[in-house]
Parts: C-alpha cells; sequence; structure tokens
C-alpha cells in the first residue's frame, strides 16, 4: 500500500501554500534561507491556532552557564496552580523558531489543562553550537525549580516538552537532568528531532515538510565539523544515546510520513529496553508539524486528546 497524506491535513496544507505563495526551496547550508521560509510559516500557523483568553503571561530570566540571560515565559490560567507544570522548547530545526512563534500554542495547551507552562527562549544555532540550546533550556528547568513555590509548583511534578527540534531539547534536557539527579517527572517529545547521522533518503520523501535538505542545514548548524562524526556529544544528538536507563518516563509520537520517523521509532524501542516506561504513537498519513498545520483535522483532535490525558496525569 503507497503512502498518503491524511485528506484533511492534506487540504491544510494546500490551503497554507495558497496563504504564503510560492516558496523557494533553500539551498543546503542556507540558514538565511530557511529562517526566512520559517518565518512566514510560523507565523501563518500561529494564527490559526483557536484563542485562549483565559490565559495570562509574565517574563523571567534565567542564566546560562556562560552568563547569558536566556527569556522565560510564564503561562498560567486564571492564576491556577494545579501544582505541576511543563517547560516547553520551541520547534524550528535547531535554526529557528521562537517563544514569540509558539505563543499561541502554548497558551492553548495552557487554556485546555490549566497547567503552567514555562517557555524558554533558547539560543539558536549557527550563532551557538553543540550543547548550547540544550543546556538554555535546563536553565529554564532550574530556574522553574529554583522558584517552584512561588508560583505554585512541586518540583517532583515539572515534566519537560518539545516537539521537532524542541522535542529533541527535550529529550536532551532529560538526559542532562539524569546527570545532574534533578527530577523529572515526565519527558513529552513530540517529533523530535534526535539523531545527526544521515539516513537514506526514505519513499516518504516528497511528502516532506521538513526536508533532508532542511535536515542537514540544521544539524550542521549546530555541530559544525562535528556533524556525522563520532564526536557528537548525545546532548546535542539524543540518538547517541547509548544508555538510557534511568530517564524519566516518556510520551513519543510521530507521523508516519515523518523524517523522523524510524529515529523516534528506535528511541522509544531503546527507551523501553532500558525500563523506562513508554507511550509511543505512529500517525499514518502525518507529515512533520501535522498537528500544527491542521489542528482542526480529525487527526489532530486524536493527537491533542493524547497529549492533553498525559499533561493532566503530571
Amino acid at each position: 500500500m503507497a503512502y498518503a497524506v491524511d485528506p484533511e491535513v492534506n487540504l491544510a496544507l494546500t490551503a497554507m501554500v495558497d496563504a504564503l505563495g510560492d516558496v523557494e526551496a533553500p539551498a543546503r547550508d542556507d540558514v538565511k534561507a530557511v529562517r526566512a521560509n520559517g518565518d512566514k510559516t510560523f507565523t501563518y500557523l500561529a494564527g490559526i491556532v483557536p484563542p485562549s483568553p483565559n490565559v495570562r503571561t509574565a517574563h523571567f530570566l534565567a542564566t546560562a552557564d556562560d552568563g547569558a540571560a536566556i527569556s522565560l515565559r510564564w503561562y498560567t490560567r486564571n492564576d491556577e496552580s494545579p501544582g505541576s507544570a511543563v517547560v516547553y522548547a520551541h520547534g524550528g530545526g535547531m535554526i529557528m523558531g521562537s517563544v514569540d512563534h509558539y505563543h499561541s500554542w502554548v497558551a492553548w495547551y495552557v487554556e485546555q489543562t490549566g497547567i503552567p507552562f514555562l517557555a524558554v527562549e533558547y539560543r539558536l544555532a549557527p550563532e551557538v553550537t553543540g550543547t548550547t540550546p540544550m543546556t538554555d533550556t535546563l536553565a529554564g528547568l532550574c530556574w522553574l525549580m529554583d522558584n517552584a513555590s512561588a508560583h505554585g509548583v512541586d518540583p517532583a511534578r515539572i515534566a519537560i516538552m518539545g516537539d521537532s527540534a524542541g522535542g529533541g531539547i527535550a529529550a536532551a534536557v532529560a538526559i542532562l537532568a539524569r546527570e545532574q539527579n534533578i527530577p523529572i517527572a515526565r519527558q513529552l517529545l513530540i517529533y523530535p528531532m534526535l539523531d545527526d547521522q544521515a539516513a537514506p533518503q526514505l519513499a516518504l520523501a516528497p511528502f516532506a515538510t521538513w526536508t533532508y535538505d532542511d535536515n542537514y542545514t540544521g544539524w550542521h548548524a549546530l555541530l559544525g565539523d562535528a556533524y556525522g562524526s563520532d564526536d557528537v556529544s548525545p546532548v546535542s544528538a539524543p540518538a547517541r544515546l547509548t544508555d538510557h536507563t534511568g530517564l524519566p518516563p516518556a510520551y513519543v509520537e510521530v507521523g508516519d510520513l515523518d523524517l523522523f520517523r524510524d529515529e523516534d521509532i528506535a528511541y522509544a524501542r531503546a527507551l523501553s529496553r532500558a525500563e523506562v516506561p513508554v507511550e509511543f504513537h505512529l500517525h499514518p498519513g502525518g507529515p512533520h508539524g501535522y498537528d500544527r498545520v491542521a489542528p482542526q483535522s480529525d487527526l489532530a483532535r486524536r493527537v491533542f486528546a493524547d497529549r492533553i490525558r498525559v499533561l493532566r496525569t503530571l
């Protein structure tokens, strides 16, 4: 049976292309062009999210390992304090995206669950490289741990969550937290970007909304000359991890038309083999970003129901 995009997602992709106009595919390693396209896409996607009228925000700063100030945005619903909280890392292939781009999406999660979220403005490659986006996000987590009581949060009920590059960063923060004995209640990895090692171009390539060239551009910007070598830390690329014991329980999902499909399946399997509790979902007909492109589709509704259910168990 041949691959096919979910019909509702396909309609939404067509509508997005029509709205954005002709977008030329960037050349490999052209970070500037990928960012320009990404800014247009993220702005469009932010505009199709249902409103979240009951969500409030506040702004704080964390301090990174190198002393840099990392901006944090704290989201709450009507100042509720359920005790749990989520640290969120946005997507963008390691090279683009921002808390502003994801503002409406994060607010929507808070509106639906009542759980506070802390969105971290980690620094992007190639302006920073290696493990810096991951340690920036860890700084946000540590800030929340240190200020938990002031915000009505139980430090034992904090999860790390992210999508795409942010999903990879969330996985990396879970690794860093294990090394530093920082408890994390759960890791929610939404079609995470985990593996810098070049994969064969599969039959799903024609359906890619994040292409093989885009993927190379993102990883090469982050890793530079170390890209694809044995010198890559599993904190930069969690697929490199060999010991998964003691990591927090995981929720992992990916579409079967996503370039990250096989690496995400492998990571979920590795966690499970290490006796880490895992809930894994592979969604037929789902290209990368299926939920954000078509949030009203039946596929997205099923996905959101699963995420919200898991978040409410924190």
